[in-house]
């Protein structure tokens, strides 16, 4: 049994966060296989042979469309999802049109800055900073970590507008750490088996030897469970096709 994830971004190892990716893909376990799959492609429109989904930093992205309906497809369908950056942003836009009804809602880097932005400039620019990540004790991601906060890198400019975690909390997201200049570090909607977004990327480290981020074994061993699932499905069908 292998558990098949969608790293969803447009690749370019350029970008320190996108070769510490392509480092921690090796870490994640034999049982896991990773596969990159640009937004501008034929490819990520087929998501249903994946068991999960990692909305990667690089944004805006070729095609935001097809960002947009990844996490779409993955809420939807409570497969699991990881959002980091980039990945955050979209999903946070994604949630306010899709759940909260707020189809205006946009982006100011990618849409041009708005009245419906969602999503803005940060106050502080964390490109290439590293911020203190304060867990919120009794979360799910407090848990992970240990209820120990940790110094998390950033490479992003932009993050949820003012007031808009409290409108996700009131929405039934929860907000799980934060952090100096980034508000709403991390955020999970718990209804989901797995469905985390970050500002902080937990693959920085993977290069240097750095042990794989608790929270990214989360990740796996939930897509793990899905997919232990599907194939028992599929023998399922398969013993009653034999039997009939």
């Amino acid at each position: 049994m292998t558990a098949r994830i969608a790293i969803v971004g447009d690749e370019n190892v350029a970008l320190p966060s996108h070769r510490e990716i392509n480092g921690v893909r090796g870490m994640l376990g034999d049982d896991v296989s990773t596969e990159w799959l640009s937004t501008d492609g034929p490819r990520v429109a087929d998501l249903e042979r994946f068991d999960g989904i990692w909305l990667v930093p690089g944004s805006p992205y070729a095609n935001d469309r097809a960002a947009y309906a990844a996490v779409t497809w993955a809420r939807e369908r409570d497969v699991p999802f990881l959002g980091t950056c980039g990945g955050l942003q979209y999903a946070v836009i994604e949630y306010f049109r899709h759940v909260l009804g707020v189809a205006e809602a946009s982006h100011a880097e990618s849409d041009g800055a708005g009245a419906g932005n969602v999503v803005s400039a940060l106050a502080c620019s964390l490109m290439g900073e590293e911020r203190l990540v304060r867990p919120i004790r009794g979360t799910r991601f407090s848990r992970l970590v240990g209820d120990e906060s940790f110094v998390g890198m950033h490479y992003c400019g932009y993050g949820p507008a003012p007031g808009v975690a409290e409108r996700l909390a009131a929405a039934g997201m929860l907000v799980e750490a934060t952090a100096d200049d980034a508000g709403a570090e991390v955020l999970e909607l718990p209804g989901n088996r797995f469905f985390m977004l970050t500002l902080f990327q937990p693959q920085i480290g993977a290069l240097a030897g750095k042990p794989v981020h608790p929270l990214l074994r989360e990740f796996v061993a939930c897509a793990l469970e899905r997919a232990t699932g599907r194939d028992q499905a599929v023998a399922g069908v398969a013993s009653s096709s034999a039997s009939n």
